[in-house]
């Protein structure tokens, strides 16, 4: 890790756990939307047919998450001004489409841990797991129809499909030391943008918002969920297990190419491209093995560059922001941007 950086996270991490942070704020000031939000999920993820269905949902969906996408689709409805009731259906549609995707991802990554807890193809089993989170799906589109905005279905559904091509992406992508900086962030931009973009998207939508306004929560959805993505995946390197929910190293131990990994092995020498091939493609890793990765990563810098990269994105979100009306809750939408960052700043 580059000169001090770790340090300046540890102590990032203290002082924002101290202080207010915005998507409490945001928590706050959209209160009794969240709460209609929460009622959405509950009534939707029952099964008169099936129980294993809420059980495996609500072991999830009651899991602590923060619920920021659904919040940041009230947010951009409310910041545009909507006054209705269509916004709670979409906040509810994003928050089941990515419970989906969670599901099915412990299952592709064979995870032990989310939020803390066992996942649930832990608790229950795979095949649970996938066809709970196709029954989200179904759900998701559900709700989504009945706002009766085909521009929302169009939005969403796109996001969705964007979603699984990232996804498969990041399959052929995986433990390919071939895999480049523009893959990565192709696969990103699929499994995590993608839905952060749709979620504020639709939100200007069905507020009827102007094209260009539209256009900003959409940048700031995308830039916002870049940069959420790449901090998730420098901490593994430098984070701590309650920071992130699961534990340091995972991403090593699972073998994947993230951005710290792929700028390490582009600058590597012949010794250090074989130290590479060994842990990630050959999968042979000994003791020592993730010290050694650190050691590498520190010293190409390569921690310090996947930082940059992670604010460069978080100041693009809070740029996007500057065309929409002053309100609170675009202070709070900025600084959610920053708070993102927080943590590596």
């Amino acid at each position: 890790m580059g000169p001090n950086v770790e340090t300046r996270m540890t102590a990032k991490m203290t002082l924002s756990d101290t202080a207010t942070k915005p998507h409490d704020r945001l928590k706050d000031f959209l209160a009794e939307d969240m709460e209609a939000v929460n009622r959405l999920i509950r009534t939707r993820m029952a099964s008169e047919h099936a129980p294993r269905i809420p059980e495996v949902t609500a072991h999830l969906v009651e899991a602590g998450g923060k619920r920021i996408r659904p919040m940041m689709t009230l947010a951009a409805a409310r910041l545009c001004g909507y006054a209705g009731a269509d916004h709670q259906k979409l906040a509810a549609t994003v928050e089941f489409i990515h419970t989906a995707t969670l599901l099915h991802d412990d299952v592709v990554d064979e995870s032990g841990q989310r939020r803390g807890r066992p996942t649930a193809n832990l608790l229950w089993d795979n095949k649970s797991s996938v066809l709970v989170g196709d029954y989200l799906f179904a759900r998701s589109f559900q709700l989504m129809v009945e706002t009766g905005s085909l521009r929302v279905l169009d939005i969403l559904a796109n996001a969705a499909a964007t979603i699984a091509e990232g996804e498969v992406l990041q399959l052929t992508a995986a433990q390919n030391l071939a895999t480049t900086e523009e893959i990565y962030a192709q696969v990103i931009r699929g499994k995590t943008a993608a839905l952060f973009e749709a979620a504020t998207e639709v939100g200007g939508v069905i507020a009827s918002a102007g094209a260009a306004q539209v256009t900003a929560l959409a940048r700031y959805g995308d830039a916002l969920g870049m940069s959420f993505q790449i901090v998730d995946d420098l901490l593994d390197y430098g984070g701590t297990t309650g920071a992130m929910g699961k534990n340091a190293g995972d991403d090593f131990r699972e073998r994947k190419l993230t951005l710290p990994v792929i700028k390490a092995v582009a600058r590597a020498d012949a010794g250090e491209r074989a130290f590479w091939v060994r842990v990630i493609e050959k999968g042979d890793q000994r003791d020592g093995d993730l010290e050694e990765a650190l050691r590498l990563m520190q010293a190409h810098g390569t921690l310090e560059q996947t930082r940059t990269e992670a604010l460069r994105h978080a100041a693009e979100a809070k740029a996007a922001l500057a065309c929409l009306p002053d309100h609170p809750l675009r202070d709070m939408l900025a600084d959610l941007a920053e708070f993102v960052v927080e943590r590596i700043s």
